[in-house]
């Protein structure tokens, strides 16, 4: 039996899950980790403190949903189970700094998964790379996560980057809305530097101007007179760097205003990783808010979708594709997840360094945003690529549906009109 059970695990990153899965219905002796194995432990530590987060408990059902999967089909390394250890961090770049600490010196721990804010994965970066702990990242966008200068590397995404962000958003304003002249709000974060790059380059690249960058900070309680200034600078449309507090902040503001002076918004992704829908109020819907998102459950129906969706609503009573809020947490950390089990098991041991390169060689998967090819190498440590991003919009009632012209499912019949905004005439 043990003989089957190595023989089993060793093949288990060559293979897709739902070969697994089947493989563990014909052979119910093997379908449970061996009792007594001591679990290998998987440490999160994310935003649950943030009293507006939903990324925080998306990241962590994905990685919940998988983490059974893979038990039920026999654990790694022969039969151990893996284990979540959780933390929170409150969205404080300090807090998470100390978290990463405690959980890097718990035995048998291989990787840290964060949540949605890319400062706290900047703020540990060199840390991470001191004590040798794997970083993995779901959500955080800022290119920096990745691309730095610490050799080798021990941060990993499945995620958006801004560097892909921004021609998708560029675009959808130029394409959609005629948008030539932009106005930009950015955090002063290490997440909004690396927009601010990202969008100059995207710009320019489109023949965009950017006629002016209005600065912000979290907490900030009101941005009307800012706004007001990009319009007067001649601003056809807005993009916004921003999370769901700041996020609906301007929202509210901008919809409260008369429709010849309500500029399109064109959004980073941090809106949707919080109440966003609950906090900009039924005013979402009188805005052309449209917001990037690299996946989407809404118009998918392969085995995948079916099965995540189905334990999702088995596992959190969560009914139906529309209902799952912030997918791209659930669905990157569901693969990102199962990439890392594959690694461990092809490194056949925990040892935080050999699971590191097993990631760097990995074969292919197929997995629910995607089928990866090699989804790391030693010089690529991005699974993900611009392929994936599209764009959506956001219902009052809290929904997010892709908009039919990026390219993907369009909106269901079921949602309601949007009221189109005002919106100006491109410069001759």
């Amino acid at each position: 039996m043990k003989r089957l059970l190595k023989l089993f695990t060793s093949l288990s990153h060559q293979i897709s899950i739902a070969v697994c899965l089947v493989m563990a219905a014909g052979f119910a002796a093997l379908a449970d980790p061996s009792p007594g194995q001591p679990p290998v432990l998987i440490g999160l530590d994310a935003e649950f403190g943030h009293r507006t987060s939903t990324s925080a408990q998306a990241v962590r059902q994905g990685l919940e949903i998988a983490i059974a999967e893979i038990n039920q089909a026999g654990g790694v390394l022969g039969g151990r189970p893996l284990e979540l250890v959780v933390r929170d961090n409150r969205s404080l770049p300090a807090r998470g700094l100390d978290n990463l600490r405690e959980l890097a010196a718990i035995p048998d721990l291989v990787a840290v998964f964060g949540g949605k804010f890319s400062p706290i994965y900047m703020e540990v970066l060199p840390t991470a790379h001191e004590l040798g702990i794997l970083l993995m990242d779901p959500w955080g966008s800022a290119d920096g996560i990745t691309e730095h200068d610490f050799r080798p590397s021990y941060s990993f995404r499945l995620s958006l980057k801004d560097s892909w962000a921004a021609p998708v958003m560029l675009r959808h304003a130029l394409e959609r809305y005629r948008a030539r002249k932009l106005g930009v709000f950015l955090p002063n974060t290490a997440w909004g530097r690396s927009n601010q790059a990202a969008i100059s380059r995207a710009a320019a690249d489109n023949g965009q101007t950017l006629v002016g960058e209005q600065w912000y900070n979290w907490g900030d309680k009101s941005f009307s007179d800012d706004y007001q200034d990009l319009r007067a600078a001649g601003a056809q449309a807005i993009v916004l760097v921003a999370n769901e507090a700041e996020g609906s902040t301007l929202a509210r503001e901008v919809a409260a205003l008369p429709p010849a002076e309500r500029l399109p918004i064109v959004s980073h992704w941090g809106v949707t990783g919080g109440k966003f829908a609950e906090l900009a109020g039924a005013g979402l819907n009188e805005l052309d808010f449209a917001v990037v998102q690299t996946y989407s459950f809404v118009g998918r129906d392969d085995p995948a979708a079916r099965r995540v969706l189905a334990a999702l609503r088995e596992r959190y009573g969560i009914t139906g594709a529309e209902a799952v809020k912030s997918p791209v947490g659930v669905a990157h950390a569901y693969d990102l997840m199962h990439l890392l089990a594959q690694a461990i098991d092809w490194a056949g041991s925990t040892d935080r360094a050999a699971v590191r390169t097993a990631l760097e060689n990995l074969g292919p998967h197929d997995g629910l945003v995607r089928h990866y090819d090699h989804p790391f190498t030693p010089e690529r440590h991005d699974a993900l690529s611009p392929a994936e991003v599209f764009m959506a919009r956001i219902t009052a009632d809290d929904r997010i549906l892709p908009i039919s012209d990026s390219g993907l499912a369009s909106v269901t019949a079921s949602a309601p009109a949007q009221a189109p905004a005002s919106v100006p005439a491109p410069a001759e």
